[in-house]
């Protein structure tokens, strides 16, 4: 007993010196990188590629499962994004709170006919709803399937070349569509996909879905959290990235190639790590391939979120997030230890094994055969205190390295108070959180052997509250009874034609624009027009029904509206 003992003592210990060895290669690498990113940011030019009209549209696609009070403050932030063309698609994911009725209220959505593709199989989709005010809003209507299967739904219903994956609890700054977006404009044929940092939302002021006040939260389970989110995407995803072979893009903000994610079947929806499954397969399907490709990261393109703040709901996150990456690996587990897949199988894939999935085993077995060993006597003082050293105190240098990369890349934190207190919980983080997040994890291992499925029950505190304008319970049931009737018999009305005197006040701001500098792109419409995208509304559909074999009829589309012709100069035949 006391041999083995000692020796699953000093594995640890080894394990430990390995791990945080890895950390600081990775965050030297993450230094250079955001050293370079950080001096080149003022050559970006973004100013060009908002203006520009070659940029490609992007479909933001935010799959919604009972987010009442918080999917109002994401579409506007959403909505108020600096992009030149991009759409918002909101998928209500069956929900049995009042998430649609919320969004009708908030955007005056109205029952719409508009034809999906229907590339990737999903659940039944019951309706589509488009806004008055917003016309690059579409709201997908069906029954639930997953946030998997939602997601599928956006990528059909995605009108653009390029889907941006975000969730619905999740607010982008204005411009980080198009930081994130930067590097795939910048090279299609290369770049297959990019990711965003996130930032935790929880005590920040947001304001009509910006936040505009960063702060430490005052929960200490979600101030700890923040030096999470810190080191796995300041330090773990940059450094990654470096080296291609970034093995996750987060489901909170991601921005892929739509053709591609077509291609590879779309998300898994027999996981909840769909976010890494779909990144693995992206690995291997392009390798497969011999395609030459990147998967980036941007770390100054930011995401906002909420993270949970009682240790139940974030115990039940902590063991899904371990089911997810057990079935992404177990997946993809012909990846591993395999040449052909170059750095991200013979590195990669074999850190996140050893060093993710396998990390309670040596992190609670370790300090625990460690305190039996000294107590019993086999093991001297001297040898806990240097375990204690390697297994915690590095952890330390590498959350300060974490903050000074933050203050480096974006320096969100003004307050000296709100990084002295980042610097507290790097400390006490070690002293009892380390240790239950190791618990948690290592119940995901019984979940596992259960076969537990599910996402489980999830609570939201809201950013916002945002102010109601209208009764959409009229509308939703009548949304909903129209879903159920044959198109000729539907019982709302659908969307008009758009009034005259509108067409001409668009026209006559367009002109006016023209005569002023036909070359100025800076102030063209940003919002796309659904009729132009042949994949979205089907020129032959009409008010009785939708022609096509892969499409589904879903309301009446948005009748094109002439772009007005820029007049002639005076004195010119």
């Amino acid at each position: 007993m006391k041999e083995a003992l000692v020796v699953f003592s000093a594995v640890s210990l080894v394990y430990f010196a390995i791990l945080n060895g890895l950390y600081l290669f990775l965050t030297v690498l993450a230094w250079k990188e955001m050293s370079r990113d950080v001096r080149s940011r003022r050559y970006l030019a973004l100013d060009e590629v908002f203006r520009s009209p070659l940029t490609p549209g992007v479909s933001v696609v935010v799959p919604a499962f009972n987010e009442e009070t918080v999917i109002v403050e994401s579409v506007r932030s959403l909505l108020a994004l600096r992009y030149p063309r991009h759409e918002v698609v909101v998928v209500n994911d069956g929900s049995t709170d009042g998430t649609l009725e919320t969004l009708v209220t908030a955007f005056a959505l109205e029952p719409a006919r508009v034809a999906l593709r229907t590339v990737i199989p999903t659940a039944q989709v019951r309706g589509a709803l488009v806004s008055r005010r917003h016309p690059n809003l579409l709201v997908v209507d069906k029954q639930n399937g997953g946030r998997s299967d939602a997601l599928n739904s956006g990528v059909n219903a995605a009108g653009y070349p390029y889907v941006c994956v975000i969730d619905a609890d999740s607010l982008l700054e204005p411009d980080a569509l198009l930081k994130v977006a930067k590097p795939i404009l910048d090279d299609p044929l290369l770049l297959a996909a990019t990711g965003g940092t996130i930032r935790i939302a929880n005590g920040c002021r947001v304001d009509h879905g910006r936040v505009v006040d960063i702060r430490v939260p005052g929960n200490p389970l979600a101030a700890i959290q923040v030096l999470e989110y810190l080191r796995a995407f300041l330090v773990g995803r940059v450094g990654w990235a470096s080296i291609n072979s970034l093995g996750l893009i987060s489901g909170a903000f991601g921005l892929f190639h739509r053709s591609l994610v077509e291609t590879v079947g779309g998300y898994w929806t027999a996981t909840v790590g769909e976010d890494f499954e779909l990144t693995l397969r992206l690995h291997e399907h392009l390798r497969a391939r011999g395609e030459p490709y990147r998967i980036g990261f941007v770390s100054d393109s930011v995401c906002w979120t909420e993270v949970p703040e009682e240790l139940g709901t974030l115990g039940r996150q902590r063991r899904r997030w371990q089911r997810g990456c057990w079935e992404a690996m177990r997946r993809h587990r012909r990846m591993l230890f395999r040449p052909r897949y170059g750095v991200i199988g013979l590195v990669a894939l074999p850190y996140f094994l050893v060093f993710e999935f396998l990390s309670p085993v040596f992190a609670l077995g370790g300090l625990l055969v460690t305190l039996l060993g000294w107590l019993l006597g086999y093991l001297s003082g001297y040898y806990v205190l240097v375990y204690v050293l390697v297994s915690l105190g590095l952890g330390f240098l590498l959350s300060t390295a974490a903050i000074a990369l933050e203050e480096l890349n974006a320096r969100s934190y003004r307050r000296w108070r709100d990084v002295f207190r980042m610097l507290f919980y790097a400390v006490a983080e070690n002293f009892g959180y380390h240790q239950l997040h190791d618990c948690w994890r290592a119940l995901g291992y019984l979940d596992i052997a259960r076969g537990k499925t599910g996402w489980g029950a999830q609570q939201r505190r809201g950013f916002a509250t945002a102010p109601l304008e209208v009764e959409p319970a009229a509308l939703v049931s009548a949304h909903r009874n129209r879903s159920s009737l044959p198109p000729g018999e539907a019982t709302s009305p659908p969307v008009g034609r758009p009034s005259q005197s509108r067409i001409r006040k668009k026209e006559r701001r367009a002109r006016e624009h023209r005569q002023g500098n036909p070359y100025d792109q800076s102030r063209a419409d940003p919002e796309p027009d659904r009729t132009l995208d042949e994949a979205r509304v089907d020129p032959s559909v009409d008010e009785a029904g939708a022609s096509g074999d892969d499409a589904t009829a879903l309301g009446v589309p948005k009748p094109r509206v002439p772009k007005p012709r820029a007049p002639k100069p005076r004195g010119s035949a």
